[in-house]
C-alpha cells in the first residue's frame, strides 16, 4: 500500500468537510469489498478513520472483514485493494478542494 506524506496545499476545511473526508475514505473501502464480493459472502465488515487536522490532514483509515471459511477469498489483498482505492479518492477529493482556493 502506498503510504507517506503528499504536498497538496489544503484550504481551510470546516468540521463537516473533514467529516466528510472520512465518511469518503470508508465508503469507498466498503463498496470496494462489495464490487469484489456477494454481501452474503461478507460475515462482518467495519471501516474506521480517523483524522488530526493541524498544520497538515493526517488521515488513518483501518478496515476489517470476516468471511465465512467457505469463502474463497485473499481477505488480507482485497483489504489492501479497498484501503488503495480510499486513499486514492481522498487524494482526488483534497486536490479538488486545494483547486478551489
Amino acid at each position: 500500500m502506498k503510504t507517506g506524506v503528499i504536498h497538496i496545499g489544503l484550504p481551510e476545511m470546516s468540521e463537516e468537510e473533514i467529516i466528510a473526508i472520512g465518511e469518503l475514505a470508508q465508503e469507498t473501502a466498503i463498496n470496494h469489498v462489495f464490487a469484489r464480493l456477494a454481501k452474503s459472502e461478507v460475515k462482518d465488515i467495519e471501516a474506521v478513520s480517523r483524522i488530526v487536522k493541524n498544520e497538515t490532514l493526517n488521515l488513518e483509515l483501518e478496515l476489517y472483514i470476516e468471511v465465512p471459511v467457505f469463502v474463497r477469498a485473499d481477505v488480507d489483498a482485497l483489504v489492501e485493494e479497498a484501503l488503495e482505492k480510499a486513499y486514492e479518492a481522498v487524494e482526488r477529493r483534497l486536490r479538488e478542494l486545494a483547486a478551489r482556493s
